[in-house]
């Protein structure tokens, strides 16, 4: 039973900058891959990014490569989403999850154990 919950995002102009986190509290958040969802109204879930739970091993969808980094702190038990350049196209609500499952696997998966309330990122052009 892990309990996530969201804070950051907002609204920013193309070509800014947002970070989220992920606060977990359960025992499990330890040895869980954590990761990122994104999903705009009327349009389906996607796959945003994941990591393992040393944080060594991380997984990105090819439409945020090189602009999101995904981090994991460990002492907090924290995760976070730090998004730069920043376009239209990732306005949506993000949710924080916890899953088993490696981070490869997550653009494959239909459920997931954890979820958290989600926080909207808003990108104006």
């Amino acid at each position: 039973q892990v309990q996530l919950v969201e804070s950051g995002g907002g609204l920013v102009q193309a070509g800014g900058s947002l970070r989220l986190s992920c606060a977990a509290s359960g025992r499990a958040f330890s040895t869980d891959t954590m990761g990122w969802f994104r999903q705009a109204p009327g349009k389906e879930r996607e796959f945003v990014a994941a990591i393992n739970w040393s944080g060594t091993n991380t997984y990105y969808a090819d439409s945020v490569k090189g602009r999101f980094t995904i981090s994991r702190d460990g002492a907090k038990n924290t995760m976070y989403l730090q998004m730069n350049n920043l376009k239209p196209e990732d306005t949506a609500d993000y949710y924080c999850a916890a899953d088993y499952h490696s981070p490869a696997l997550w653009g494959t998966l239909d459920t997931l154990n954890s979820w958290g309330q989600g926080r909207q990122v808003t990108v104006s052009s």
